[in-house]
């Protein structure tokens, strides 16, 4: 086990649940927008500071902010990897992913085996997730070729998640895709999935509000992602009140 896991776990310990503030340079007027936010983030007390996106953020630019970003942070730096071109030395770690329901074994299997040697030479923590996309899926699951799990269906989402706790996975993703009209994914299917598994529990895709994120951890999760609402009100108060709701949620 990696320090960074071993730091997302004792943190998990110590404080019941976590959140995780998602940084897409892309989405962002400006890479110093980006690099404020995150900044913010930290400051307001986000336990993880996570870089990446569906399409484009690679090569120098992802670099670039990266670096950046490790300057002014004073937490673990986490790469949420779109592909293969989506991993920089400058990160502590990253998401191992395997997308669980795409349809194409590109990104189950082989867009993993492509990157391995690059993340072991960048010397970059890798940590084993399983991706499991909700719908409505967005981009990710539009570029993904995901066969997206029904909103209504929490026992598939479930049956998804405990196959990757079997597989060996040390964490779990539920995602809606990136600020859903629908919102965040249903707390019924929250609970499902945390009642099966003992991996930690992380929920992104839609949560837009401190009350929502207190009800998504009540709900099961273990760690919230969250990345549009933090572009929109990227303050350190706003980070502030998300944190004191992700705690609270911690209290089931």
């Amino acid at each position: 086990m990696g320090k960074t896991e071993q730091y997302i776990l004792d943190e998990l310990e110590r404080k019941g649940a976590l959140l995780f503030s998602l940084v897409d340079p892309l989405d962002y007027s400006s890479l110093d927008e980006a690099v404020k936010t995150a900044k913010n983030m930290s400051e307001g007390g986000a336990d993880v500071v996570l870089i990446g996106g569906s399409i484009g953020v690679q090569g120098e630019i992802l670099d670039n902010v990266t670096k950046r970003v490790k300057e002014n942070v004073n937490v673990p730096v986490v790469l949420f990897p779109g592909n293969i071109g989506t991993v920089t030395k400058y990160a502590d770690a990253v998401y191992f992913m395997s997308l669980l329901n795409s349809r194409n074994a590109y990104w189950i299997t082989r867009a993993q085996m492509l990157a391995a040697d690059m993340v072991r030479h960048f010397k970059v923590e890798p940590l084993p997730v399983g991706y499991v996309v909700v719908e409505p899926g967005g981009t990710v699951g539009y570029v993904g070729d995901v066969q997206s799990v029904p909103r209504a269906k929490p026992k598939i989402a479930a049956a998804y998640a405990l196959a990757a706790q079997y597989m060996g996975f040390r964490f779990l993703l539920t995602d809606a895709g990136s600020n859903p009209a629908e919102g965040h994914i249903p707390l019924e299917m929250i609970k499902a999935v945390s009642s099966v598994i003992e991996i930690p529990y992380i929920v992104g895709g839609g949560i837009r509000t401190p009350v929502e994120a207190k009800n998504v951890v009540k709900a099961g999760a273990d760690i919230i992602q969250v990345g549009t609402a933090f572009e929109k009100k990227g303050g350190v108060d706003a980070a502030k009140e998300f944190v004191k709701a992700v705690r609270e949620g911690a209290k089931r």
